[in-house]
């Protein structure tokens, strides 16, 4: 292996690592000396991937794989535990599982399943998996989140609604977690790429016939992977990147300043200035408390 290794001695935990952008964010990281633990559905892909990983690190063992649900408690407690016990801990976690269907608009059948299951996986556990990853990083003493959103998360269309609102949420979740690095020293980031050409992105363009969405996927120029691979490095180095979303383009990386109509709320109400600025103050120690009945309540 030709690398720095700069991430020497640094575990990554990574959700959808078995193929695609999971993978290729994996080898990255270990080309930077750095050891994952891989979680997905797809065992033969993920079996495969980390005799990858090993052998490209000359047969060390340096990547793991476990069968993980990520809509499951269980199985995120399971993924990072044996982070825990095979690499002593976790200082980076990707969420990266998510998926991709043509069963997003308004008038398609009433499907509980179908509409809620993109909801579960793109969404609910990304909420899940932080919800794990924050306790075991803050046992590490502090750490990096990042969670795959998509540009689908800062701008909608009809043909992928339901999609978009899915990252979203995401979205909205990453902006939440902004007092999290001064709570226990972790940084909650999103990454929002447009089309990558992945099976995720041929899901969506290859949609019903005469969608026109599915023409606009094809005529739309697709993110160098590299690009992904360094917005990812760039959550991870940069401390000052916390609770942000950077923007990948077909033309590079960049940050997305979300509105903020919290100067005009104040503007016209002097007692929510002042009760914000507070807040903010109050809700670390109170967190603080928090974190800590919480890591006693799960033994991390």
């Amino acid at each position: 292996m030709t690398s720095d290794k700069q991430y020497a001695g640094k575990v990554a935990v990574i959700t959808g690592g078995a193929r695609n952008i999971g993978k290729c964010i994996a080898t990255d990281l270990v080309k930077k000396g750095a050891k994952v633990v891989l979680g997905d559905l797809l065992d033969a892909d993920g079996d495969a991937t980390v005799k990858e990983l090993n052998e490209l690190a000359g047969g060390e063992e340096i990547a793991a794989y476990i069968h993980t649900d990520v809509t499951k408690y269980a199985d995120n407690v399971a993924l990072f535990k044996l982070a825990d016990t095979k690499f002593g801990g976790v200082d980076i976690a990707i969420f990266n599982a998510g998926i991709g269907t043509n069963a997003n608009t308004m008038f398609m059948p009433f499907d509980d399943k179908l509409d809620e299951r993109m909801l579960d996986i793109n969404t609910t556990a990304v909420i899940k998996g932080n919800k794990v990853a924050m306790l075991h990083l803050a046992k590490r003493g502090g750490g990096v989140i990042i969670n795959m959103a998509s540009a689908a998360g800062l701008q909608a269309r009809p043909a992928v609604g339901i999609y978009c609102a899915s990252k979203f949420g995401v979205v909205g979740w990453v902006r939440s977690c902004n007092l999290y690095e001064k709570i226990c020293n972790v940084r909650v980031n999103a990454v929002c790429p447009t089309f990558i050409q992945t099976s995720l992105a041929d899901d969506l363009s290859n949609a019903v016939d005469d969608d026109p969405f599915a023409k606009l996927v094809q005529k739309m120029a697709k993110v160098p992977m590299e690009y992904v691979i360094e917005t990812v490095t760039k959550f991870i180095d940069e401390e000052e990147r916390n609770a942000q979303t950077l923007v990948v383009l077909p033309d590079g990386i960049h940050l997305y300043e979300p509105p903020n109509p919290y100067g005009h709320i104040a503007a016209h109400d002097p007692g929510y200035a002042e009760g914000l600025e507070e807040y903010s103050k109050e809700s670390i120690n109170y967190f603080k408390k928090r974190l800590a009945a919480a890591r006693e309540r799960e033994g991390i």
